[in-house]
């Protein structure tokens, strides 16, 4: 809301009121989008599929052993075949583990090219996201 009529405030105010509107007005044209990139989103999915603890123990579990089969990972870990097999969907649709059939089976491992996409992508965000920069405003 835009004051342009002071009549009822004292004229301090008044300008105070118009000079935050300025401010404000310069500050957000000064402003531009931050346009989301691939890597970003894929990053994203990444962080989204290891959101979760069990998710994690099963990344530490396959990254421990070359393969393993859906019955090794369901014995070590305390929940049910289903919640087993929905963590181990997300972590193989995001792309961080692959599974292969051989009946009556599914053997799984990590997939190590997107492992490795993801580690730099991981590395690339914590090292352009430092907090230590100068131009930090927490600094």
């Amino acid at each position: 809301m835009i004051f342009r009529d002071c009549k009822f405030l004292t004229s301090e105010i008044c300008v105070y009121i118009k000079l935050f509107v300025i401010l404000r007005t310069e500050i957000y044209l000064n402003m531009s989008k931050i346009e989301i990139t691939p890597e970003q989103e894929r990053l994203a999915r990444f962080a989204k599929a290891m959101g979760h603890p069990t998710r994690i123990a099963i990344l530490h579990f396959l990254a421990q052993r070359n393969e393993c089969f859906f019955g090794d990972i369901h014995e070590v870990l305390p929940i049910a075949k289903a919640t087993v097999s929905q963590h181990l969907s997300e972590l193989k649709e995001a792309g961080l583990i692959q599974g292969t059939i051989e009946p009556p089976k599914v053997k799984y491992c990590i997939n190590p090219d997107n492992w490795s996409v993801a580690k730099q992508l991981f590395a690339k965000m914590f090292d352009d996201c430092c907090p230590s920069k100068k131009n930090s405003c927490c600094s």
